[in-house]
């Protein structure tokens, strides 16, 4: 079920027919804790797998990516899959959280600093208010069972992902 998830190409093309998308990165958990540094992940505190996903604006899932350790950063992860050049090359505007700060231009993201004049205070709850809909996808994604910890092998998570977004397509 799997093969039938459909990759980034074809993921580009429907989106190409949207205003923009939303690009956020997960932490799926899981149980393996012997394999040690790789799979922990310092920012949730929890061993897992790094997946990307990309949303279009009324929060369908267009596409998720391989999974990754845990301990891998979302913007390193865009760069591995390609995300930030194929959203160059579509010409498609992206809206994505801090994490992917320095990612190019087609990714907007919010401004950081600890005081932020009040524009830049509007224009980042502006920006939350977007990028929430990519939010609810991915625990859309995280509801068919995925929010437990996996206790299968790191290797078989990919093709689980893949296969609850087939399943989320077909039953949308």
């Amino acid at each position: 079920m799997a093969a039938l998830a459909p990759a980034l190409a074809e993921a580009m093309q429907t989106a190409r027919t949207k205003a923009f998308v939303i690009l956020d990165g997960t932490l799926l958990p899981i149980d393996r804790i012997a394999a040690g540094t790789p799979y922990y992940s310092g920012n949730h505190k929890r061993h897992g797998m790094n997946v990307q996903v990309l949303t279009d604006p009324f929060g369908r899932l267009l596409w998720a990516s391989p999974a990754l350790p845990g301990s891998t950063h979302d913007l390193t992860a865009a760069r591995t899959h390609e995300i930030v050049d194929a959203l160059a090359a579509a010409g498609l505007k992206c809206w994505a959280d801090k994490a992917y700060q320095g990612a190019g231009r087609q990714i907007r993201v919010p401004s950081r600093s600890r005081r932020l004049k009040r524009w830049k205070r509007r224009h980042n709850s502006s920006h939350a208010k977007i990028r929430c809909v990519g939010e609810q996808a991915t625990a859309v994604l995280k509801g068919w069972r995925l929010r437990r910890k996996l206790r299968c092998s790191t290797n078989r998570i990919t093709d689980m992902v893949k296969a609850v977004l087939v399943l989320h397509h077909a039953s949308t």
